[in-house]
Formats: C-alpha cells, structure tokens, sequence
C-alpha cells in the first residue's frame, strides 16, 4: 500500500509572531499528520527569538520539522524542542515518508548570517541521507531545503535572475525525491518540476501564505491559502 500524508508548509516568517500562532491554528483544523517549516523563522534574530517564535506550534499534537533560513542565527540548527525538530543534516521517518533537510542559501551579497558553499550544502544533505541510513529503504522521500533548486520557477527573482542552489536540484537529480518543499525567494510562490519530482513554495507566511500538500496513492495535491496577518 502506497504510504499517505496530509502535509501543512510554511516558510520565510522573518520574525512575525502572529504567523505562527495563525499556523498552529489552522494545523490543528485541517487535520495535518506533520507541519514543515523552511526556514527564516527570525529576521536576523538570536536562538531566544527563534525559540519564543516556536513555541506556539509545540502545542500541536502532530510532530513539527523545521530547517533555518539564511536569516537565522546558525545556532538554531541545534536545537529541538517540545515537538519540534530541526533537520538541516539530519533525517526523520514519520508515516513511512523520509524527511530530509538542508537549511540556510547559497552565498549572498549581503553576508547573511546562515551562508553555505554548494560544497557544504551538498554535504548537508548526503549528511541526512547517513543519517536515516537503511531506514529509507521502504520510505518515499521529502526533501525540505530553504533554498531552491538552481534555474526554476522557484529561484527567479522580482528582476529575473536564477539564484537557487546548483547542489540542490543536483541531489534532486539524483535522488528523485517525491515532494520537495523550500522558500527563500518570497516572490516565487508556486509550483515546479525536476523529473518526477514536485517542488513547492508556500510563499513568505509572514505575509499569511501557507500549503496543504496531500499524497495519497503516489498522487500529490498542493493547495495554496493564507491567513491574515497583523
């Protein structure tokens, strides 16, 4: 039997309290197994922040994954708390789906403070791939990357240029992940295809953006909705 999983995403929240109490509210309506979060939980913010920022969704009663964003502090990839978990290097098994995880962006011009080379990034993510180890066998894959793969809809700026990550659509070509889900680039919230693999923006939920992804029986369905912010 094809495993099933109801999937709430949010990404790029850059600090707005009010986001992630929306957040928890609607995953605890919609019937969610797992809320993904991809990244920028503070705009340039401390680990403090960022736990503070949390702390509403550690109420749910389905688990909540994160990676950090390039405006996170690199502290925040250490740290877990009630009910949530960050996977940048590391991997999860829940509802035979196999999250895996890279968090920050390629290297920017403006000397963030979560910055990688493609090197690192693809590191990161054979990182999580040891760390599942034989537990992947039987798992469909979900790879959760702040940053988009290179030359998609998904990395195209506002004036038109391709700023994803070469190492990341290069682990998509060769791992055929089934759902990628990621954020960074606030104005390309949508949907693209590497192959067979379906990749996602839920667009910036600090302007009440979010998604519903449904897999069931191999097909994958992706709603897009908001929420109003304050």
């Amino acid at each position: 039997m094809e495993p099933a999983i109801k999937i709430l995403a949010g990404t790029d929240f850059h600090g707005f309290k009010s986001a992630f109490e929306a957040l928890a509210q609607k995953a605890e309506n919609s019937g969610v197994n797992i809320v993904i979060l991809c990244g920028d939980i503070t705009n340039f913010g401390t680990e403090q922040q960022a736990r503070s920022l949390l702390s509403p969704l550690s109420r749910l009663s389905v688990p909540v994954i994160f990676v950090p964003g390039n405006c996170d502090p690199p502290s925040l990839t250490n740290i877990n708390l009630d009910n949530i978990r960050c996977i940048h290097g590391s991997g999860l098994i829940h509802a035979n789906f196999a999250f895996i995880g890279v968090g920050g962006s390629p290297k920017t011009p403006f000397n963030t403070l979560l910055e990688m080379g493609e090197g690192e990034i693809y590191g990161t993510l054979q990182k999580s791939l040891k760390d599942l180890g034989d537990r992947i066998n039987n798992s469909q894959t979900i790879l959760i990357s702040h940053a988009p793969p290179k030359n998609t809809n998904l990395d195209t700026t506002s004036i038109g240029g391709h700023v994803g990550s070469i190492s990341v659509r290069k682990f998509i070509e060769e791992y055929k992940p089934a759902l990628t889900l990621c954020g960074h680039i606030h104005e390309a919230k949508g949907v693209d295809k590497i192959g067979e693999t379906l990749i996602v923006n839920p667009g910036p939920s600090k302007q009440g953006n979010y998604a519903i992804i449904d897999i069931l029986y191999g097909r994958i369905d992706v709603k897009f909705h908001a929420f109003k912010t304050i």
